[in-house]
């Protein structure tokens, strides 16, 4: 008898600088049966980003035709620019049996509520204010103008905390990762997600009446 779990979209978003996506990419390297879900932006590269591995990079009007085409799971604007999960690479995941792994931000995740009532939603937060600050200059990519805002936009984040089915701290990354890894386990137990369920605790249970008129 086999037991199966059906997978679920773990949603992993942050205010920007919190570290999320370094967290979402050390949870799949970590973990099989994990597939981290690409998604489209119209920003610019960074220097120590690779378009299909990171994002894949567009312009605007490659990025109006993923909208077009409906190849997006969701979208938003973030930071004055555009974002949005490719749908193709969470139908894989779920159709290899796989949980995809989301790195998108508040706007996506409720859109991602909305189409997978079984999706897992986790906020990532910082320890300190001062901590979030440090950690947006040390990446040296962008201006005071862009710092300010995605300041602004953390305010706006953190009010959606409620929203979200678990909270991590990422102050140690490696215990950080641990509770992500943690939920992931928790969340496969549901009972809810185990096929066929009822017919297989009924079968366990035919089983043992026998065993147990077998016995006498």
């Amino acid at each position: 008898m086999t037991w199966t779990a059906r997978p679920f979209p773990l949603v992993v978003s942050a205010p920007s600088g919190a570290g999320k996506t370094t967290l979402a990419r050390a949870l799949v390297k970590r973990r099989k049966g994990l597939v981290f879900a690409l998604s489209a932006t119209t920003r610019e590269r960074r220097p120590t980003e690779r378009d299909g591995r990171d994002y894949r990079f567009v312009d605007g009007p490659e990025f109006d035709r993923l909208i077009a085409a409906n190849e997006l799971l969701e979208w938003a604007w973030v930071h004055q620019q555009r974002y949005g999960t490719l749908k193709g690479s969470v139908a894989r995941a779920l159709d290899a049996g796989h949980c995809p792994v989301l790195d998108i931000d508040v706007q996506g995740a409720r859109r991602v509520r909305e189409l997978f009532a079984d999706s897992v939603l986790a906020f990532v937060l910082p320890p300190s204010a001062a901590e979030l600050e440090r950690r947006l200059d040390s990446r040296g990519s962008e201006d005071e103008r862009q710092r300010r805002l995605r300041l602004g936009t953390a305010l706006e984040e953190l009010r959606a905390v409620p929203e979200f089915d678990y909270i991590v701290v990422n102050d140690d990354f490696e215990s950080a990762v641990d509770s992500l890894d943690a939920i992931v386990t928790a969340e496969r137990q549901r009972r809810q997600r185990y096929v066929a369920l009822e017919s297989r605790v009924a079968k366990l249970e035919r089983v043992l009446k026998s065993r147990m008129g077998e016995a006498r």
